[in-house]
């Protein structure tokens, strides 16, 4: 089973309003992010709370997911990562770390990630866009234990350091696994060009 963690457990500091619950068309980002990833060949979608957990979770409580808290959301990405993978359901094999404030990656992404892990059995898969890697990252199982003990301050950065030969980069078409939106111009942007859509 292949399961989408959505880190949704941030404070939004430097937007100033919780991001995740920005309006964007006719829905929120999360409202997006978690249909996006709904149309993908993902088996089930696991959200991280923290901040905001009641209000974020009452526009998705209508969708197929599943939620888990992380009482740490104050220590950084890493603890919602950590979070995430212990609570996984036995059953998984692969996860997908899907950030919460990326609603313009198509799930076509998320599949290409998917296929290649089943054909390649790597144990580390992320998109590349002209040769810069971005999210979602998807991440075999075995690599569980070295998650949950990697330190804070190194973060992901250090799985992907030390398995260089565990890892699959796949061409995508689509610059949006490198944006995200941490500050009110980068929301703008994003609303730009979905609004071109």
């Amino acid at each position: 089973m292949i399961c989408a963690l959505v880190l949704a457990a941030g404070e939004s500091r430097r937007m100033g309003y919780p991001k995740l619950l920005l309006p964007f068309k006719e829905k929120t980002i999360i409202e997006h992010i978690v249909e996006n990833i709904l149309a993908s060949k993902a088996d089930k979608i696991l959200v991280v709370l923290g901040s905001y957990q009641e209000e974020i979770l009452s526009k998705i409580a209508d969708r197929t997911v599943s939620s888990v808290v992380n009482h740490r959301f104050r220590e950084g990405m890493l603890s919602s990562i950590q979070t995430g993978f212990e609570a996984l359901p036995k059953e998984t094999s692969a996860a997908i770390v899907c950030l919460g404030d990326q609603p313009l990656i198509p799930f076509s992404v998320m599949d290409a990630l998917i296929e290649t892990y089943h054909k390649t059995k790597k144990g580390v898969v992320l998109p590349v866009y002209r040769n810069k890697r971005g999210h979602p990252i998807l991440i075999d199982l075995k690599h569980k234990q070295e998650i949950l003990d990697l330190s804070s301050d190194i973060g992901l950065r250090a799985l992907v350091h030390n398995h260089p030969q565990d890892i699959y980069e796949v061409e995508v078409d689509t610059p949006h696994i490198l944006k995200d939106i941490d500050y009110p111009e980068d929301y703008q942007s994003e609303l730009k060009i979905k609004e071109e859509e």
